[in-house]
C-alpha cells in the first residue's frame, strides 16, 4: 500500500514538473527560497506586475530643544508659579535687574512660542512641555521630504530620498484588480496625521519624547506618478491546508497589500485564472498532490510501525515488550497514555499540536508532579502553524502557567513547554524505550468520550524508537540553542536557565556546561549542578561523567565574594552526597588535592574535615 502511494506521488510529481506551473522565469530562485522555508509550502503561481505610486514633495518645519539658561528658567518658572502672573517690570524689580534684560529675554521666549504674546507673563502649552524637560525650543528649521501614497496598502509613508522614475514593461496590476487611484490631497491632512505618518516611517524628524517636533508642513509640488515592480505569489500551505496570496517587493513581503488581495479573492473579486493563469482545477489537483507529500518522512516511519503492528496483531492484548508494536484504538489510547507516563524513569518527550485544559487538568498536573519528584524530565512541544501568532488555538496561558509551575525537588522547572510549530505530528517517547504515535491529540483530546476512530501505535522496537527520538529531540535541541543565543544577547538569566534545563532533559549536561564555560557565565554553575543532580536521580548522567571533573576545575575561577557562592556551596554538597550514596569511592576520587583546596577556600567543606570525613558528614 505504501509503495503504491509512493509510486503515485512520483508520477504526480513528474506530471507537475511537465505541466509547467505559471511561474515567471526570473522568480524561480525566489520560489525555491519560499518553498525551502518549510516542506509544507508550495508555490502554485508566481508573476510580476507593475503598479503606480504617487510621490509628493513636502516641506516640514521642525523645532528642537536646547537647555534653557538661568534667566530663562526663572522667567518661565515665575510665569507658572506666581499668582497672579508677573509682568516684566515686576520680575526686574524682584531680581534687581534692568528691565531691558528681562524684556529682551521674554521677547526671545515669545519668538520661540514659549510665552504668550501678551502681558502678564503666561507660559504656552508648548512652552510648559519644553520646560518640564529642562529646555526651550530653538527656532524652527525646514526640511524637505517625500510623501509616498501607496494605493495597494492605502497608506502614506515619508522618506528622505526621492523615488527614481523608471520605465517598467510589465502588465499593470490595475488591469486585473480594482485599485483605488484616488489621490489623497496631502495639503488637506491634519498636522497630527502627518506627524504620526512621519514617525511610522522611521524618520527621526518627529520625536516628541526628545522634544523634537514637526510644527507645520506645506506641499511644494504636485503629485508625481512613479511606477514600481511587484511580484505576486499564490502559495499553498499543506500544514494548514490553506491557499494564500502574497505580494512582495523583491524579498520584502508587503503585508497590507497581501491582506487586501486575500480579502478581494475571498469575496470573489479576483480571478486567479485572469491574474496568473491558475485555474480552479489546477489548484485542486496540485493541492491533492501536495497533501499526499505532507510529512513524508513521518508517514514512512509510521508505515514501518504499521507493518510491524500487523505482524503482531494477535498480541494486541498483551503488554508491549521489546521488539513489539501494537495498535491501540479509541478508549485503549487514553489508558495506554497514562500507563506509559506512569512508567517513566527519567525522560518524557511529547509533541501535541494543541494543548488545552480538557487534558491538562488537575489530575494530569498531579501525575506530572509525581514524575518530577522522582527525577523525570518532561519536554512538551506544541503548535501547528508556521508562526506562533497565527495559531488558531494557542495554549491557554493558565494551562502553560500550571505546567511551568511543576518543579524538581531542587526548584528547577521539571516540565518545559515550548511552541515549536510547523508540525502536525502527535508523538510521545518515554525513556527512549516506548514510542506512542498516531492520530490522537495527546494534550487536547482525552479520548474517553465520543470515540472518533482514533488509532495509535505503541512501539518498543529499539531502532524505530531511537529514530523517532532523534527526530523529536533534535527539534528540542535546536530550540534550546535559540533560547541560549537570546539569553546571551540580553544576558537574560531566566532564559539561560530554561536552556540548561532543556539540555539536561536531553541528557546533554556536557553541552550545557560547555556553554557556561565558553561564555564565562559562572553565575549559572549552581543551576547546572541542580540540573546534574536531577540527571543523577534519573540516571541520565553517570557519577563518573567527565562533566563533574570539568565543573570542579572551574571552581578556581570563582571568588568567595561572588553573590552565588552560597548556592554553589549547597549545589556541590548535594551532588557529592548523591554520588557518594551509590558510590563512595567515586565521590572520594573526585576530591583530589586541588579540588579539596577549592572546597576549603569556598567553604564548601570545613577546614577541620578531611575528604573522607566530609563525605561521611554528608551522608
Amino acid at each position: 500500500m505504501f509503495q503504491t502511494s509512493c509510486v503515485y506521488m512520483e508520477l504526480s510529481l513528474m506530471f507537475l514538473g511537465s505541466s509547467a506551473k505559471p511561474i515567471d522565469d526570473n522568480l524561480k530562485n525566489l520560489v525555491d527560497e519560499i518553498e525551502a522555508q518549510s516542506s509544507s509550502l508550495s508555490v502554485l503561481a508566481a508573476r510580476q506586475f507593475r503598479y503606480s505610486l504617487r510621490q509628493t514633495l513636502v516641506e516640514v518645519n521642525i523645532k528642537e530643544p536646547r537647555q534653557f539658561n538661568v534667566l530663562e528658567e526663572f522667567i518661565i518658572r515665575a510665569a507658572i508659579e506666581f499668582q497672579p502672573p508677573p509682568t516684566e517690570d515686576e520680575l526686574a524689580s524682584v531680581l534687581g535687574l534692568d528691565s531691558v534684560f528681562i524684556k529682551t529675554t521674554t521677547a526671545t521666549l515669545r519668538t520661540l512660542q514659549t510665552l504668550s504674546a501678551t502681558s502678564p507673563l503666561t507660559v504656552t502649552p508648548e512652552g510648559r512641555s519644553f520646560y518640564e524637560k529642562g529646555s526651550v525650543p530653538q527656532p524652527a528649521y525646514p526640511i524637505q521630504i517625500y510623501a509616498i501614497t501607496d494605493p495597494l496598502s492605502d497608506k502614506i509613508t515619508f522618506q528622505s530620498e526621492s523615488l527614481n522614475e523608471i520605465v517598467i514593461s510589465l502588465p499593470d496590476l490595475a488591469d486585473f484588480i480594482t485599485i483605488d487611484h484616488t489621490i489623497t490631497d496631502i495639503s488637506l491632512l491634519p498636522l497630527d496625521e502627518i506627524q504620526k505618518s512621519i514617525q511610522a516611517s522611521g524618520l527621526a524628524l518627529h520625536v516628541p519624547e526628545e522634544g523634537k517636533i514637526v510644527t507645520s508642513y506645506k506641499v511644494l509640488a504636485s503629485a508625481q506618478k512613479i511606477w514600481r515592480k511587484i511580484s505576486l505569489f499564490v502559495i499553498f500551505d499543506a500544514l494548514e491546508e490553506k491557499l494564500s496570496i502574497q505580494i512582495r517587493n523583491g524579498k520584502q513581503i508587503l503585508e497590507s497589500a497581501s491582506n487586501c488581495l486575500e480579502v478581494l479573492h475571498a469575496e470573489g473579486k479576483i480571478s486567479l485564472q485572469a491574474l496568473c493563469k491558475l485555474s480552479t482545477e489546477t489548484i485542486n489537483f496540485e493541492r491533492e498532490v501536495i497533501l499526499k507529500q505532507k510529512n513524508t518522512e513521518i508517514e514512512a516511519r509510521l508505515e514501518k510501525i504499521r507493518q510491524k503492528a500487523l505482524e503482531t496483531a494477535t498480541k494486541a492484548g498483551k503488554k508491549v515488550v521489546v521488539g513489539e508494536a501494537v495498535q491501540l484504538r479509541d478508549g485503549q489510547i487514553s489508558q495506554a497514555f497514562s500507563e506509559v507516563l506512569n512508567s517513566a524513569k527519567n525522560q518524557v518527550l511529547i509533541y501535541s499540536p494543541w494543548v488545552n485544559q480538557a487534558v491538562v487538568n488537575e489530575k494530569f498536573i498531579t501525575l506530572l508532579q509525581k514524575l518530577a519528584n522522582r527525577g523525570v524530565w518532561i519536554l512538551i512541544g506544541h503548535g501547528i502553524a508556521r508562526r506562533e501568532e497565527d495559531e488558531d488555538k494557542p495554549i491557554p496561558p493558565e494551562v502553560e502557567k500550571k505546567l511551568r509551575a511543576i518543579k524538581t525537588p531542587d526548584g528547577l522547572p521539571s516540565v518545559q513547554v515550548f511552541w515549536l510549530g510547523d508540525s502536525h505530528v502527535k508523538e510521545v517517547i518515554v525513556d527512549r524505550e516506548i514510542h506512542l504515535c498516531g492520530s490522537h491529540n495527546w494534550l487536547s483530546y482525552r479520548g474517553d468520550y465520543l470515540p472518533r476512530g482514533e488509532s495509535v501505535y505503541k512501539v518498543a522496537i529499539p531502532h524505530q524508537v531511537q529514530e523517532a527520538y532523534e527526530f523529536l529531540a533534535n527539534r528540542f535541541q535546536n530550540h534550546a540553542q535559540k533560547l541560549w543565543e537570546n539569553a546571551l544577547e540580553n544576558r537574560d538569566f531566566q532564559l539561560a536557565v530554561e536552556s540548561l534545563c532543556m539540555w539536561g532533559a536531553l541528557a546533554m549536561e556536557d553541552i550545557a556546561l560547555q556553554k557556561i564555560q565558553q561564555n564565562n557565565w559562572l553565575e549559572l554553575l549552581p543551576v547546572w549542578l541542580n540540573v546534574a543532580l536531577q540527571g543523577l536521580k534519573s540516571k541520565n548522567i553517570q557519577a563518573d561523567s567527565t562533566s563533574f571533573k570539568t565543573a570542579l576545575l572551574l571552581l578556581n575561577q570563582v571568588s568567595i565574594e561572588e553573590a552565588f557562592v552560597e548556592l554553589l556551596q549547597q549545589g556541590w554538597r548535594k551532588v557529592i552526597r548523591a554520588i557518594a550514596t551509590n558510590n563512595p569511592k567515586m565521590a572520594l576520587n573526585l576530591l583530589s588535592d586541588d579540588v579539596w583546596a577549592q572546597f576549603l577556600r569556598l567553604n564548601i567543606a570545613q577546614k577541620s574535615d578531611s575528604p573522607a570525613d566530609f563525605i561521611l558528614y554528608l551522608n
